[in-house]
């Protein structure tokens, strides 16, 4: 009976861990293993009790029969304790053991989501850092392609505007004694020609100003050499002083247009060349200037005055073929908004040059108030323009007042020459009037003007030197006073070698402030703004080159040393006014905007 019950109660503890081990199939594996162990010691405890038990029913057995109830009543109590911890095992092992749902539930939750996770990691992920585009702009890129071939296209052609507006201006010297002669004109009336070509230059110099800040500087600089060689050519046709003065006042019109060549030419320039290259432009005026006295030379002579002006015209009509090899500027591209056709430009420059774009894309802010006056009488600006229009009228006053001067002394023989021959002792006069209007250069005469030309050039040196060194403001004071003491110097009785070498070196001085003031006026501005900049005080300086003639050509008759004094006075003036500047533009980056 004993061992039946213990094969019985190892029977349901087999049952037990059976049952056990199926419920634990669902759980997770870990559980699994945990739960089977656990299940096995029960189970094996569960053998060792029935075990005990058999061993203590056959001691039970030898004892008397009168102790058989006591060991029933042990047993009995001992099965239901038995029972009872199976009973409480079951019930900690269903409390403890999670449900399937729970624990797939539980695992859902915990287990990090691939996405999240992943987007965890980059957020968190170290050494990784957002990194900005690059960009550069203009100036970066002209810097960093640098000086090359285009630079030196761009000089040759750029420079050749030079020679024809050189040969525009400097033909007035050539023809003036050729048309008194011919239509018997006053003094006052042979001034009025070269005031009428400054007066062209002076209402056309604003409006090309703005045209170039509004719609490109290239377009300015082909239209203007068009129109002045268009007008120029009609001038050699015209049939009477009232049409050549009309006439020459659009042949001034274009010439303004001309004048943006020189901000085109600055806007490509790296700025460590544009104190070498921008003075050595005035070598392309000298070569304009020397074509128009050695046509003068040679075929006002035999074929007269008009043959010259015809042939005059030649270098602008090849000029207008050349101008096809500039490209626009690109600075005026990006502050038009016209990014790609800048970045095009450079791509063109690098490539001519065989250097590399600098990394990244161009990126410049939109100027939306391009070609505005007011910029240039804002506070920011306007001592800087005051003080500059007046440095324009002065460099153009002293310099067509030297060139006019020049022609008028050896035309009418006023010098205070002591060793002057026959020819430069007669005072030419009418016998009538006491007026003489045929008075033709002599062969001496056109050699003087070319050597005075000459000295555009010769001091090209000294001018580079003063820009590098001093700085673009000093050098304009220094040169306005050394003008000023060489004006004076003109009155004193000399030989005319003496005189030769005064006119030389008058007209290196007033040539190297205008190299000066060109330069300074294209560095101060910003691009919004530079062209016309430049217009306004072209204008200004035209208004000079109008009144010049009235006293190199008119006041000059009377006085010699009246004449050349309000050049001495104007000159000592500007140098006050230049010290005054509140910029110096030495080194310093174009500026694109306000």
């Amino acid at each position: 009976m004993m061992c039946k019950s213990n094969i019985k109660e190892m029977c349901l503890n087999s049952a037990f861990a059976v049952f056990s081990f199926f419920s634990l199939q669902k759980c997770n594996d870990s559980i699994l293993v945990a739960g089977t162990f656990l299940l096995l010691s029960r189970l094996a405890k569960a053998y060792s009790f029935a075990l005990t038990n058999t061993h203590r029913q056959i001691s039970i057995s030898t004892i008397p029969v009168s102790m058989g109830s006591v060991g029933r009543q042990r047993r009995s109590s001992m099965k239901t304790q038995l029972v009872s911890a199976i009973q409480l095992e079951e019930v900690e092992m269903e409390v403890n053991n999670p449900h399937q749902e729970v624990n797939s539930l539980y695992q859902e939750i915990n287990k990090p989501h691939q996405e999240v996770n992943s987007l965890y990691q980059e957020i968190n992920k170290p050494h990784q850092e957002v990194k900005e585009p690059q960009t550069y702009s203009v100036e970066e890129a002209v810097e960093t392609i640098g000086f090359g071939r285009f630079h030196i296209l761009l000089f040759i052609i750029m420079g050749s505007a030079s020679i024809a507006e050189a040969m525009e201006i400097m033909l007035l010297a050539v023809v003036s004694p050729e048309i008194r002669c011919e239509w018997h004109l006053d003094d006052w009336e042979v001034a009025l020609v070269s005031t009428m070509v400054f007066a062209g230059f002076m209402v056309c110099g604003v409006l090309s100003g703005y045209v170039a800040d509004r719609y490109g500087r290239w377009k300015v600089v082909f239209g203007g050499s068009l129109w002045a060689a268009y007008f120029s050519l009609l001038t050699s046709f015209s049939p009477s002083y009232g049409w050549f003065i009309f006439l020459r006042l659009m042949v001034g019109c274009g010439v303004a247009g001309c004048s943006q060549g020189f901000v085109l030419k600055t806007e490509f320039i790296p700025a460590s060349y544009r104190s070498y290259l921008l003075p050595l432009a005035s070598i392309f005026w000298m070569v304009g200037s020397m074509l128009i006295i050695l046509l003068g030379m040679t075929v006002v002579p035999t074929l007269g005055w008009r043959w010259m002006i015809r042939l005059s015209v030649i270098p602008s009509v090849i000029l207008l073929l050349l101008f096809q090899l500039i490209p626009e500027s690109a600075r005026y591209n990006v502050s038009a908004g016209n990014v790609q056709a800048a970045v095009e430009t450079l791509q063109r420059i690098a490539r001519m040059n065989r250097a590399s774009m600098p990394p990244g894309s161009l990126v410049e802010p939109v100027v939306k108030d391009r070609g505005s006056w007011r910029l240039l009488v804002s506070p920011a600006f306007r001592r800087t323009s005051l003080l500059l229009w007046y440095s324009w009228f002065v460099a153009s006053f002293s310099y067509y007042g030297s060139v006019l001067s020049s022609s008028e002394l050896l035309e009418k023989n006023l010098l205070c020459v002591t060793d002057a021959d026959a020819e430069h002792q007669q005072k030419h006069s009418h016998p009538e009037d006491g007026l003489c209007y045929c008075i033709p250069f002599g062969f001496s005469d056109y050699q003087t003007l070319l050597i005075s030309c000459l000295g555009e050039v010769a001091l090209i040196p000294l001018n580079i030197f003063l820009l590098n060194v001093f700085g673009r403001k000093l050098s304009m004071v220094l040169l306005e006073l050394m003008a000023a003491l060489f004006f004076m110097l003109v009155n004193i009785c000399s030989t005319m070698f003496g005189f030769t070498i005064l006119l030389f070196l008058i007209r290196s001085l007033v040539s190297m402030n205008f190299n000066v003031v060109y330069i300074y006026t294209a560095e101060v501005y910003p691009t919004a703004v530079r062209s016309l900049g430049m217009g306004f005080c072209t204008s200004f300086s035209r208004i000079g080159g109008m009144i010049a003639p009235f006293i190199a050509q008119v006041l000059m008759s009377h006085s010699v040393i009246l004449a050349l004094l309000p050049f001495t006075v104007a000159c000592v003036l500007c140098a006050v006014g230049a010290f005054l500047l509140p910029i110096e533009t030495k080194g310093r980056a174009l500026l694109q905007s306000s």
